[in-house]
């Protein structure tokens, strides 16, 4: 909740100071984060942060998908947003 307060308040580094001292993440926080980030236009970070989550093994949901086509939408990154999009198809 406080991530998300953080980035509608377009304090998305707060957000992610939240994000960072969290001792443990689950699929809500990382969503949060990811989502906030593709809010402010910040495609890049949602999508590091969309590959750090995978590495780690978080289990992933249509919200992850979600925000992370988002972030690429919000961006101009459509290749990537296409690349995110077939992976979402073949690999979940």
């Amino acid at each position: 909740a406080l991530i998300d307060m953080y980035a509608r308040c377009g304090c998305i580094e707060y957000a992610h100071q939240v994000f960072d001292n969290m001792p443990t993440r689950d699929d809500v926080s990382w969503n949060a984060m990811i989502v906030a980030y593709a809010q402010h236009g910040q495609g890049k970070e949602a999508i590091r942060l969309f590959e750090k989550m995978q590495l780690e093994g978080v289990k992933m949901d249509c919200a992850t998908f979600i925000g992370v086509l988002s972030a690429c939408s919000h961006a101009g990154l459509v290749d990537e947003g296409y690349l995110f999009f077939a992976s979402m198809h073949q690999d979940y």
